[in-house]
């Protein structure tokens, strides 16, 4: 299969299910809202050049370093328009907990996470903006789509930052409210992600089937350099190991269920751009586990090394 068919491939929904797409997009933004607190920012105070380097590592480098690849392998117009997509979005609770598991700094994963997701109700939708114009294929894509850029924006921007500032007074007003309602509107929104994935993958199986390998390599390759533009920043803004494997998850880990939900509810459901966001949520799992069982085994192998040698 020519993996170019894929730019005109659309993943088609009904006025209610983008509707219910854009609901969904709604419910996942006012869950992580209500997740936020004052106490998550601390680390700003605390070590604010570490977090101020930490935040443009995600949402200025990891975009930049996407578009070198972009211009390096040329990929057909849909698949650049994905990776850009979801090297746009925030990081998730994933990356939280991955951190956790590797014995990494979970305050600073928290905080980042926090401020990434704070700052994509207008960051998200002008980085993807700003990201897809400056490739000429996916520029004319977007142009083919009819595709207005102030109307994007302003859609993208309104379905992101209501939601967040609706849930960020509910958690500061009535913190009770907020922890008992998170749990079931999470749990709905996701319902509706993993929904929609199903939907896609059931949909266009017979013609994404001969891409995978394809897709997969792509998605690899860009999540490979995802962490290790985390890794690097790690590097050079902290000596603690904690510290650095926390940078390496936050910009490793990318919200891909929230760029899925951009692509069929503002990007007219683009096939190879929606392929890219669904494989990219299975493989930086899989990745992220492995990368996380890593970090355990070296912290194992250095307490067996400090033991045997006292």
């Amino acid at each position: 299969m020519d993996i170019g068919t894929l730019d005109s491939l659309r993943v088609v929904l009904d006025p209610i299910g983008q509707a219910g797409v854009a609901v969904a997009l709604m419910v996942v933004m006012f869950s992580v809202a209500l997740g936020l607190s004052i106490d998550d920012f601390a680390f700003l105070r605390d070590k604010p050049l570490l977090f101020v380097g930490g935040v443009v590592s995600q949402v200025v480098v990891l975009p930049l370093v996407t578009f070198l690849l972009i211009l390096a392998i040329s990929p057909p117009a849909s698949i650049a328009l994905g990776m850009i997509v979801v090297a746009c979005c925030p990081g998730g609770a994933v990356s939280n907990l991955l951190t956790y598991l590797s014995r990494g700094n979970v305050a600073a994963s928290v905080a980042l996470t926090a401020t990434s997701s704070l700052l994509a109700a207008i960051l998200t939708p002008a980085s993807i903006l700003f990201w897809s114009q400056a490739y000429e294929p996916t520029a004319t894509l977007l142009k083919t789509l009819d595709v207005s850029p102030l109307m994007f924006l302003a859609q993208t921007t309104f379905l992101l930052a209501v939601p967040l500032v609706l849930g960020m007074i509910v958690a500061a007003k009535a913190p009770d409210v907020a922890q008992r309602i998170r749990k079931r509107t999470t749990i709905l929104g996701v319902s509706v992600l993993v929904g929609v994935i199903i939907y896609g993958i059931v949909y266009f199986f017979p013609v994404l089937f001969p891409a995978l390998p394809l897709l997969g390599g792509v998605v690899v390759l860009h999540n490979a350099l995802a962490f290790t533009t985390g890794a690097l920043a790690g590097r050079i803004l902290s000596s603690v190991s904690a510290t650095r494997r926390a940078l390496t998850f936050e910009i490793g880990i990318q919200n891909s269920g929230l760029a899925l939900v951009i692509l069929l509810s503002q990007l007219k459901g683009l096939g190879g751009a929606a392929a890219i966001a669904a494989v990219w949520g299975v493989w930086h799992l899989i990745a992220g586990g492995l990368l996380a069982a890593t970090f355990r085994g070296i912290d194992g192998e250095r307490g067996l090394l400090g033991y045997l040698r006292s």
